[in-house]
């Protein structure tokens, strides 16, 4: 039966309910009346019977996901790692690239862009920006931060943010935390989605490209405003996160960078306090006016005390000052090194800001540097150090020098 000109066309609900059956993934069809061929009105619309393709239609592309999704294709040599990664989701998805770089100790984190962001503000938009975390031990010590793009589901940012004294058991260990949220200038920023990638899947020197859909983890709200019931939870949640992360833990206050060398020819050993990254804010500026200390204990007489000079308004100083204690290696195979870092104020007591002890009763980083200290004299050996909350033995005392 052949169609008037102008008559509209009716579609059967076969065409309506039907899918493409073919073998393998499920691929998006444009024109599903394609694939049940009628005879159309005039010469375009052939000649054919109803059980006859169109001679124009081919088997589906089997196009890559990636171009189906309208995914970006990352640079040469980058490892990606893409799942659930597509325009629809709820909360929206986080472009990104890692890079550990194993020889200057640093993590670089490439924030590239989001999409299809959960609106946030009265006119359906957000002001997105991200930050970073590195767990456990999250304080704003470690927190990193991009630039807020305003009024916008599908930033672009495009940022480098790198973590500096990342050591190889930081990367076996630890896990970083990339959360959006929407800024609010007149409220507390809200939080968008998170994504939580363990460094251990990180290779050396070897980029790894991200598009991955965020997550939502919803904050337990403060014990005053909680039940009985719900307090217990919470209680029981945070101790279970405590064994997760493993005994002992302590909050991190930065890192620092040392360097050791016993001189044979001096007989003595070489301090050098280089550098400090990401300590943590003690002035309500947000930032810190640090200096360091150092100690050789046990120090029966007091005069193994030395300190740096002050750093004004930073949370990344650089000192580039050395240290040296006269003593035989014999000797300094039972002492150990003792160093803080302090937040100066004029008018009251100096703010501790972490510290790290180096010596035979250390652990991991800091007992094998001590140890190849010992073993390798004449050598500079350079290696960062986590700074704790734990105030050293024997420290506190001594906190308004």
């Amino acid at each position: 039966m052949r169609g008037r000109r102008g008559d509209r066309m009716t579609i059967n609900i076969q065409e309506h309910m039907a899918i493409n059956v073919c073998p393998g993934p499920i691929r998006p069809i444009r024109q599903i009346s394609d694939y049940f061929p009628r005879r159309g009105p005039g010469p375009e619309g052939g000649g054919g019977g109803f059980g006859e393709a169109p001679a124009h239609l081919g088997p589906l592309a089997l196009a890559p996901p990636a171009a189906l999704l309208g995914a970006t294709t990352p640079e040469d040599g980058a490892e990606v790692d893409s799942y659930d990664s597509d325009d629809t989701t709820a909360l929206g998805t986080l472009e990104f690239d890692l890079l550990y770089d194993q020889a200057s100790c640093t993590l670089h984190c490439s924030i590239l862009r989001a999409k299809g962001l959960k609106p946030m503000d009265f006119n359906g938009l957000a002001d997105p920006y991200v930050k970073l975390h590195l767990l456990p031990g999250a304080c704003k010590a470690n927190k990193l931060k991009t630039k807020t793009q305003r009024n916008t589901l599908n930033p672009v940012w495009n940022e480098d943010l790198t973590y500096s004294g990342i050591t190889d058991d930081d990367i076996t260990h630890k896990v970083l935390r990339i959360s959006v949220c929407d800024e609010d200038k007149l409220s507390h920023n809200e939080f968008i989605g998170e994504i939580r990638v363990p460094l251990r899947r990180l290779k050396p020197s070897q980029k790894k490209h991200f598009n991955i859909c965020l997550e939502r983890q919803v904050p337990l709200a403060s014990p005053s405003s909680m039940s009985v019931a719900l307090r217990g939870i919470s209680c029981y949640l945070k101790e279970l996160e405590q064994v997760e992360q493993g005994p002992g833990l302590l909050e991190e206050r930065g890192r620092i960078l040392l360097s050791l060398s016993y001189s044979s020819r001096r007989r003595g050993l070489l301090v050098g306090i280089v550098r400090c990254a990401h300590l943590a804010a003690m002035d309500v500026n947000g930032y810190s006016d640090p200096y360091v200390k150092t100690y050789l204990r046990p120090d029966v007489d007091k005069k193994s005390k030395h300190k740096t000079c002050v750093k004004k308004k930073t949370l990344n100083p650089e000192f580039n000052e050395e240290f040296f204690y006269e003593m035989e290696l014999s000797t300094l195979a039972s002492r150990t090194l003792e160093v803080t870092v302090w937040d100066y104020d004029i008018g009251k007591s100096n703010d501790f800001i972490g510290g790290v002890a180096l010596g035979p009763g250390a652990r991991r980083e800091a007992r094998k540097h001590w140890s190849d200290c010992l073993q390798q004299p004449d050598a500079a050996l350079e290696r960062w150090h986590t700074l704790t909350s734990q105030l050293p033995p024997a420290a506190g005392a001594l906190h308004s020098a």
